[in-house]
């Protein structure tokens, strides 16, 4: 049995049968079950004396079900009180399920958009959001102590323990149709097509969707723990088949959702995938200009300063954060935030969940399309009229173990220059991050598992985004 389990920016993954064990699951159990009844037991505690409820969910992928019962059981034998998901459900519906049944966490098997062969859990606390560094350690300690002491755990026979259940659709719904104009929606009669990678968050959006009047044609809506063989992420590859599908006529908007439907990608009527970085900057725009909303907003540190010019725009506050969504989320939980989201393609707002989420995003821009009667694209260079163009990439670079060190050593010093480029700031809120001349900036950060490390880019035209790339890539060959 492993004693390094650890939790990541979104909770511990590992590779089915390899890392991903039924032991070394019930041993993760433990130690997250050890950690909330002392928290029970501590007087001040968010949780203490509060029923020990705990949701359990999980995605589409293989083994889902069977893992979180296997965890349930580990829970219920320390005297808690574990309600698990009827059927497999979203990363946001079940974070949702947490608040709605004013439970003490939550406990939900999926690797979001990694490859089928991946499994991982994640642990929520009792507002939804995702465990932050804070709860995680002392999780991490009590692991580590189990499995010192050769932890095991006698699990029922096979297919004999029964865990409680309920459906936790009927609450999320009545929360999206509390954020979400449906009169709005139902006037433009737009016309979806939406992709659901064979993952969780089929019977959500478009069920959504079609409540709102929406015409939707659906991809891949049925579950495939394999998922067909792709990564489940709603990328511009991810959705090429509903480009192709705007592209024919037969629809004005794509929606995709990843995995366990936390993540989005948007298609625009002229076929264009659009990034997170726009769909953040644009959901800002559409909620504080057309919904009059208050608030700040925030992102994490690779993500595009786009969201900086829409808040210049409106005389939003900004704040960034470390890379992970529990960062935002403990934000969005300590004060006012419009909308919070990162580059990798996560999004919430005020009123929500501190917590991803897909179904809500993709929702969002939807009612943006209603209420102005336009594309997606033309509304973003409508923007652009008042901020500038911003151009983003990212690059990830494989480098040697020995090299990365004495890389990543280098960008800590700071550098005066990227390439020609002068450095006007350093900032090494996560990872190290340059800002240059004219609002231009670039970021590094390195892979906790892979010899990679991310370059991150952003420039105010492609001829200078070209010249950045190749900065960057000289910088990290050097």
């Amino acid at each position: 049995m492993s004693s390094s389990i650890k939790f990541g920016t979104s909770g511990w993954r590992g590779l089915i049968a390899r890392d991903f064990t039924f032991d070394n699951v019930r041993l993760a159990s433990q130690g997250i079950a050890e950690y909330l009844k002392q928290e029970l037991a501590k007087p001040g505690s968010a949780i203490h004396g509060r029923k020990p409820v705990v949701v359990f969910g999980h995605d589409s992928r293989f083994l889902g079900r069977e893992f979180s019962l296997a965890a349930a059981e580990v829970f219920e034998a320390n005297g808690l009180q574990p309600l698990l998901c009827d059927h497999d459900a979203p990363t946001p519906v079940i974070a949702h399920s947490i608040r709605a049944r004013k439970a003490i966490g939550g406990v939900n098997m999926t690797a979001s958009h990694n490859p089928a062969e991946y499994q991982g859990l994640k642990f929520s606390t009792s507002n939804g959001a995702p465990a932050s560094p804070e709860v995680t350690k002392p999780i991490e300690a009590f692991i580590h102590q189990l499995s010192a002491s050769n932890f095991k755990f006698k699990p029922s026979a096979p297919g004999s323990y029964a865990c409680p259940e309920f459906d936790p659709k009927p609450d999320y719904f009545k929360q999206i149709r509390k954020l979400i104009d449906f009169g709005a929606l139902r006037k433009a009669k737009l016309k979806i097509a939406a992709e659901f990678m064979y993952g969780a968050g089929r019977g959500y959006l478009d069920s959504l969707l079609e409540e709102a009047g929406a015409k939707v044609t659906r991809f891949h809506d049925e579950r495939n723990p394999l998922f067909g063989g792709h990564h489940p992420e709603p990328n511009a590859e991810g959705m090429e088949e509903v480009r192709r599908f705007i592209l024919s006529g037969k629809a004005k908007l794509g929606l995709g959702l990843d995995g366990d439907a936390d993540r989005f990608g948007i298609v625009d009527q002229d076929g264009i995938w659009l990034t997170p970085n726009q769909i953040l900057a644009l959901s800002l725009y559409h909620l504080k200009k057309n919904r009059g909303w208050t608030g700040s907003a925030v992102r994490t540190v690779p993500t595009s300063h786009q969201v900086d010019g829409v808040a210049g725009m409106f005389g939003v506050k900004l704040h960034e954060t470390p890379v992970g969504f529990k960062y935002i989320g403990a934000l969005m939980e300590s004060e006012p935030i419009i909308v919070g989201g990162e580059e990798s393609g996560g999004l919430s707002v005020k009123g929500h969940v501190p917590e991803k989420d897909g179904i809500l995003a993709c929702l969002l821009m939807a009612e943006l399309v209603a209420v102005e009667r336009k594309p997606l694209g033309r509304i973003l260079k409508e923007i652009e009229k008042h901020t500038g163009a911003y151009h983003t990439d990212r690059l990830n670079v494989k480098i040697p173990v020995e090299k990365k060190e004495a890389l990543l050593t280098r960008l800590s010093q700071g550098l005066d220059k990227v390439g020609p480029f002068k450095v006007e700031k350093f900032i090494t809120t996560d990872g190290y991050k340059f800002l240059l001349p004219k609002g231009e900036w670039v970021a590094f950060r390195a892979s906790g598992t892979e010899p990679l490390i991310r370059s991150y880019i952003e420039a105010k035209s492609m001829a200078q985004l070209k010249k950045l790339r190749s900065a960057c890539q000289q910088l990290l060959a050097g």
